[in-house]
């Protein structure tokens, strides 16, 4: 019974990886009676409030889901449900405290929560909790952030995605701005088609009102609507009056914040150098849309410009070996060049980047601004190849005199060695995704940057303290510069701001005097938003900051950052929220949970009685603090929510993490030693105990996997000598359906048609037949009848391999193979000598050792008890095995 359930939830924060997922099917017998959406903007800073209403209108039990999408850069602040008139409310808390909770749920073959990244720009946030029948639930979820103004707009961008027509269903945005709005622009899925009319934009001085209530029969018919409801995006894009150039200065309640973006400044000319990878991984369509954004990117050149081109695979090569001048007959030189390059070879990056700086350094132009870019898809293959040794050479030969921004294409990029290498010398590093757009991604990062204002940026402000970042290399136009601090005394009737910079070549100063105490400046219901503004942009810089650091400094500002999270009740990379529904009786948490995984999740209860295929994702505790901290590029790790029966009397923990930017399967900065397998290890889970069992197969094996003989569907997987996992596995479904999943390829038959796929393809999906395929980046999804696989793709030390989990089947299917056993219980027994463990009966030697679990995309080391295999199956491994897949 629900009351009797304890509910454990836990939000362990930071970015993800990412998943694409079509529309939810509408759940039977639920009904969304009210979803609504509340954004606040107050001077930039956005607070937004989800709240779901919904009722079971079955005479039963059941899981209610909710889920959401919210932008990446978001914290997560506030998570509530109301079960049954009881409130259950999140309480952050220091990440570490999250480990025996997470522990315990995942021994238990439980499901973690999940925020996974969904695109480019959203992380999709889902939970499902069981509500006794003919009751109700209400979700309430709450994140805040920093809207960052790029190409001279800011952008809140708002996900809807209820998975049903709901008859109250309301959006409702304020923008309040002191300095006034010059435009306000509503945009996206939502305001196409039947819905565009269920928008109303209101505008005074200084505020906006964005309202979108849409009726049941308008959330069927838009671009991306149908009859699950809406499924798109709310696009409001505005800027502020620019009246000052000193900027604008807002003060409340001891805290202040400074938004500085002059546009009454002469662009500077700048010198840019283009470092263009064109090694054999950038062949076919990566390189035609290379070529592309470059000839677009020469075109808006000005003339004072001067540039270089270069490409670079194993060997560097040059356009030309100086920076010219962008006159009409260069650029027409310079994009002949760009048509004929061609992918081949290996990947020097070393040799290239340094190349791009002693071309600068050679052509040293007063008042100017010069400007590293570098495109590539890879590690570095060629020449240099220790990324300890390039960075230090890079960083070496640039000596902070410009910025080298780096954009890495796709996700075979070290994107945490292009990320640290650009912080290290004053840039930013981008992922462009592989997709139709990624010419306009290219272009759309290079305009960020195209035209230079401000060099050698430092704000001062006399009577501030506990400052964020207050010095930049470069100003943009369209861009902005946001300082938050404290006032150190909250007397002073005045406050003053400097600003000191270098424009083309001359100082110039921008000094204000605003008075501290004005009353417009914050409304009375936001007037904490000044200090959770200010805490915000402290512990973001926090955290990016600690990729350059090392020893006790990088200690000291991740406790300072911990330490603001915690204040501010921040899901952050170092914290985790905690919801706990107490059993019957209970009025406290009964445990505080202690450090897990690192990334956003999915929250879905699993019972125990499940075969143990959680999706939970966990990163090893000893990764590099680094990974922590790329706020742009993610890397895919789709997973698929469990869908399952009413918890009845026992406990069920929902776990949700929050991992770090985990951008690149290759987070060494060296390659080990190819290490011999000699055996698969597999996890039992376990009922009673805190830790599960494991269990060895000699390699290489053709194993029955997983049969049911009743729906007529097998899969059998074989692995190869001195390798991990599978390398190719095979499903068999029926008399007809035929489905090979190899590390090269993917290949289906029916009887009749046939399909083929790749990996690493944009998300693929083929329904026939009783039979669902799902194909995304590093995982494919397959469903025949009623049983439901996922296959995960994993690569270590160069090798491909795969592994398979079980994430759905109904609970009266009698599942068999390697993977179908259930739950099984053992009892500890101490001999004279050796420990034993007491299962199904019999005595079997053990030993506590580790196995990398590869049923998730982040493999996590855990303990576990390792058996012979015989213990576990009750049978030997020749029952198993099988001559041909």
């Amino acid at each position: 019974m629900m009351d009797r359930a304890a509910l454990r939830l836990i939000l362990l924060g930071v970015f993800l990886l990412s998943a694409t997922s079509g529309p939810v099917k509408k759940k039977q017998n639920v009904d969304i009676y009210s979803f609504y959406i509340n954004s606040t903007v107050t001077s930039r800073y956005a607070t937004t409030v989800i709240t779901s209403r919904v009722a079971n209108t079955l005479n039963e039990s059941q899981e209610i889901q909710f889920e959401v999408k919210i932008p990446k850069n978001a914290f997560i602040s506030k998570f509530r449900m109301v079960i049954e008139g009881k409130t259950y409310d999140g309480v952050v808390k220091e990440k570490a405290e999250a480990q025996q909770q997470y522990n315990k749920a995942v021994s238990r073959g439980q499901s973690a929560g999940l925020v996974k990244s969904v695109g480019r720009i959203l992380e999709d946030f889902k939970t499902s909790v069981a509500v006794a029948a003919l009751s109700k639930v209400t979700f309430e979820l709450t994140y805040e952030e920093l809207l960052q103004r790029r190409l001279g707009k800011y952008e809140l961008l708002i996900n809807a995605q209820p998975m049903q027509p709901v008859a109250d269903f309301k959006i409702d945005v304020h923008i309040q701005e002191k300095p006034g709005i010059s435009f306000l622009e509503v945009k996206g899925d939502l305001s196409t088609g039947d819905l565009a009319n269920a928008i109303t934009t209101t505008r005074a001085d200084k505020d906006a009102w964005v309202t979108f209530y849409p009726t049941r029969s308008q959330q069927t018919k838009c671009k991306s609507c149908g009859e699950h409801g809406m499924n798109g995006d709310l696009l409001i894009t505005y800027d502020v009056q620019r009246k000052n150039p000193k900027g604008d200065v807002m003060v409340s309640k001891g805290y202040f914040v400074h938004y500085f973006a002059p546009t009454d400044v002469p662009r500077i000319p700048k010198n840019v150098v283009f470092i263009i990878d064109h090694s054999g991984s950038m062949s076919g369509r990566k390189m035609q849309q290379t070529r592309l954004a470059l000839l677009r990117i020469l075109s808006d050149l000005d003339e004072d410009d001067h540039f270089g081109l270069i490409t670079f695979d194993s060997e560097v090569s040059f356009w030309k070996r100086e920076l010219l001048k962008a006159t009409e007959t260069n650029l027409k030189n310079a994009k002949s060049f760009v048509k004929e390059i061609r992918d081949r070879g290996a990947t020097d990056i070393n040799a290239a980047v340094l190349a791009g700086v002693e071309m600068i350094n050679r052509h040293p132009r007063e008042g100017t601004a010069s400007i590293l870019i570098l495109l590539t898809d890879g590690d570095p293959t060629s020449g240099e190849t220790n990324i300890q040794k390039i960075m230090s050479n890079v960083k070496e030969a640039i000596g902070t005199k410009f910025p080298l921004y780096c954009l890495g294409f796709g996700y075979d990029v070290n994107f945490d060695f292009l990320t640290k290498m650009s912080l290290e010398n004053s840039g930013v590093a981008r992922r462009i995704y592989e997709d139709s757009d990624a010419d306009l991604q290219l272009q759309g990062f290079y305009d960020e940057v195209a035209v230079p204002l401000l060099t050698d940026i430092q704000l001062k402000y006399p009577g501030g303290t506990n400052l964020t970042k207050t010095s930049f290399g470069l100003y943009f136009n369209g861009s902005e510069i946001v300082v938050s601090g404290q006032i150190t005394d909250n007397s002073v009737e005045s406050f003053t701001t400097e600003v000191i910079a270098v424009s083309k070549g001359r100082n110039v100063t921008y000094q204000d005097t605003i008075m501290a105490k004005d009353p417009s400046d914050v409304p009375p219901e936001n007037e904490d938003f000044m200090q959770r503004l200010w805490a915000y942009l402290t512990v973001k810089q926090l955290l990016e900051r600690q990729v350059l650091l090392k020893g006790q400094e990088k200690e000291d500002e991740k406790k300072e950052a911990l330490k603001l999270s915690l204040k501010y009740q921040f899901v952050t990379p170092l914290t985790s929220m905690v919801v706990t529904k107490p059993q019957e009786g209970e009025v406290e948490i009964a445990d505080k949970p202690k450090e897990g995984g690192r990334e956003h999740f999915d929250a879905v209860a699993v019972p125990d009685a499940a075969p143990y295929m959680s999706l939970d994702v966990a990163l090893d505790e000893e990764m590099d603090q680094e990974v922590l901290l790329e706020t742009e590029t993610l890397f895919d790790v789709p997973l698929i929510s469990l869908e399952t029966p009413p918890i009845e009397e026992s406990d069920a923990d929902i776990i949700f993490d929050v991992l770090p930017t985990y951008s690149s399967p290759s987070m060494q900065t060296t390659s080990p030693p190819a290490v011999q397998v000699h055996s698969s290890r597999f996890l039992q889970p376990v009922v009673g105990q805190s830790k599960p069992l494991c269990f060895d197969v000699p390699v290489p094996h053709k194993l029955r996997l997983l049969q049911d003989s009743a729906s007529e569907f097998s899969m059998n997987g074989e692995s190869l000598s001195e390798q991990n996992g599978f390398h190719q596995i095979a499903f068999h479904y029926k008399m007809n359906h035929l489905l090979i999943v190899s590390t090269k390829s993917i290949s289906y038959r029916n009887g009749q048609d046939n399909a083929e796929f790749l990996w690493g393809q944009e998300k693929t999906q083929l329904d026939t037949d009783g039979v669902s395929l799902v194909v995304l980046e590093n995982e494919m999804n397959v469903t025949m009848g009623n049983i439901g696989v996922v296959i995960l793709s994993h690569k270590k030390d160069g090798v491909m391999f795969l592994w398979p989990a079980i994430w759905e089947y109904p609970k009266d299917v009698s599942l068999t193979g390697i993977l179908g056993k259930g739950d099984i219980s053992y009892e500890e027994t101490k001999g004279s000598q050796t420990l034993t463990l007491k299962i199904n009966n019999k005595e079997w030697k053990t030993s506590l050792e580790t196995v990398s679990d590869y049923r998730l995309h982040s493999t996590p080391v855990r303990e576990c008890w390792l058996v012979p295999f015989q213990a576990v199956m009750e049978a030997e491994i020749a029952d198993f095995t099988v001559t041909r897949l």
